[in-house]
């Protein structure tokens, strides 16, 4: 028996985000929800959770179901509150007292420390907001659970802790999960919804597996439309030439014959459907200026500390080449970000002597943190790309628009822009400094699959260089082309990055 049944469901704000959607969601599913940004998985969410009206169709649930809906945004009122205040709140007030063990259960189920516990939630990193979230809602034990982008801030630790966590819940606790996260979905979903504007596309199969099926069946369709448009002009061509057959002849039963014709050519023409074209979020794309050098970046055994002088580790000898694409993994506070400031500062002030660190003159650097700090949230998108670039007024407004930030937020300030619009944003600066090396941290925080998989062509390219750290393992995978690794106060090369996921599943396990 189906717990909620969503029939034709359909919403449409400035265009249609999906139509017509049929879902049952039964005890043990685990399904993921899949869509580009601002495509309607977060809007699919609330419809589910009751917090939000479908324009069309209608949603059924069992009787006395109670939803846990995981937000993305943190309530600002709560972030003066301490973590286990936060959590016994969400418990009704009549049975807080009686029932403040929930607390205790729920956090323990997360491994969330003590020391954490009576911090206030404003003081804590964004991990540890998302699992603060999803303790509020999950010590009411819901019957089904909604998750909207649970992955986001979360390290590697973290996110396995998570995904350990939703496959011991009880299997007869279905979940919904929104995520851009592919290795994530592969580890904790068995049913697959591809959310479309039309035709939404469920499969019974985790991610990866779905994504080939989906690929399968829009090739099938496209093969389907391509031959019933070509037997419809071979059906026309044919009552054309019988038209005029019947013409000169004076024949009715061929003037018949045509009509008929004519008649099931329109037929198929009205039910023949394209296949499914994404509708693009906006383009990644990244340019190099390209270098003769070979050896790009020389680490001389520098030293990475901490602002009190406190050694994290030691670089040894090290080279960056040109192709390289280097992933640098290290459990988090391992120093990996202070590495990526350490070459930062020597390639973009070069007389800025950075002991340990030799960059050829010839680099370009191209810079993306993870809190996108390179962009003013006063500014608008149209000012920051003017000001910073030679780019007119009306090539600035086409390639915000490439970038997926439409004609009406170009003016707005940036920090009313969505995670994703401000990564594209971030992007574009990016691709027009023409960089010839890249320094990413978490480049695909809050880029969405399709981003994230025109990021990885981008970076594939010859000649493109770059060193990243990524928390996505899929990235990860796709990019890299050497790995090294912080360990025991050194930076070592390792062959691949299995051995480190794996032991960062058991951190977080």
């Amino acid at each position: 028996m189906s717990l909620i049944t969503l029939r034709n469901l359909g919403v449409t704000l400035s265009a249609p985000l999906f139509s017509q959607l049929n879902l049952s969601i039964n005890a043990g599913d685990r399904i993921g929800l899949v869509a580009a940004n601002g495509r309607g998985k977060s809007t699919l969410l609330r419809c589910t959770a009751g917090t939000m009206e479908a324009g069309e169709g209608d949603i059924t649930r069992s009787r006395g179901l109670t939803v846990g809906h995981v937000e993305q945004q943190v309530p600002p009122a709560l972030l003066e509150i301490p973590f286990y205040d936060a959590v016994l709140a969400a418990l009704p007030e009549e049975t807080q007292a009686s029932e403040a063990w929930r607390v205790d259960v729920t956090l323990d189920s997360l491994q969330v420390p003590d020391d954490l516990r009576q911090r206030a939630l404003g003081q804590l990193s964004g991990g540890w907001l998302r699992l603060a979230m999803l303790a509020r809602v999950w010590v009411r034990e819901p019957d089904l659970l909604l998750l909207d982008e649970p992955t986001n801030h979360l390290d590697l630790a973290k996110i396995a802790l998570l995904e350990d966590w939703l496959n011991a819940l009880p299997r007869d606790v279905p979940v919904l999960v929104a995520s851009h996260d592919r290795a994530f979905l592969d580890a904790t979903t068995n049913r697959t919804l591809f959310l479309r504007p039309e035709r939404s596309q469920l499969f019974p199969l985790a991610y990866s597996r779905a994504r080939a099926a989906l690929e399968d069946a829009d090739a099938a369709e496209e093969r389907r439309y391509q031959r019933d448009i070509k037997t419809a002009q071979q059906l026309r061509k044919q009552a054309a030439k019988l038209n005029n057959i019947g013409i000169n002849s004076g024949s009715d039963l061929l003037v018949v014959k045509t009509k008929q014709l004519k008649e099931r050519a329109e037929r198929l023409e009205e039910a023949a459907k394209p296949a499914h074209q994404e509708r693009s979020a906006g383009a990644v794309r990244l340019a190099s200026q390209g270098t003769h050098a070979k050896v790009l970046v020389t680490l001389e055994d520098a030293a990475v500390t901490i602002p009190d002088g406190t050694l994290l580790f030691r670089t040894g000898q090290r080279f960056i080449c040109q192709g390289d694409r280097i992933v640098l993994l290290g459990r988090n506070g391992a120093g990996k970000s202070r590495l990526i400031a350490m070459l930062r500062r020597a390639i973009a002030q070069p007389d800025a002597s950075v002991e340990g660190v030799k960059a050829t003159p010839a680099l370009v650097l191209g810079y993306g943190d993870q809190a996108l700090a390179d962009l003013d949230d006063g500014q608008t998108p149209h000012h920051a790309l003017t000001h910073r670039f030679d780019v007119g007024d009306q090539r600035a407004r086409s390639l915000l628009a490439g970038a997926g930030i439409a004609i009406e937020k170009q003016a707005r300030p940036i920090g009313q822009l969505s995670g994703g619009q401000k990564a594209r944003l971030g992007l574009l600066m990016l691709r027009l400094a023409e960089p010839n090396f890249y320094l990413l941290d978490e480049p695909t925080n809050h880029l969405d699959i399709e981003g994230q998989e025109a990021l990885e062509g981008e970076l594939l390219r010859p000649n493109v260089s770059c060193l990243l750290v990524s928390h996505d393992r899929s990235f990860v995978r796709a990019v890299g082309s050497r790995f090294w690794l912080i360990e025991g106060r050194k930076l070592i090369e390792v062959d691949g990055p299995e051995a480190f996921f794996a032991s960062a599943s058991q951190m977080g396990g």
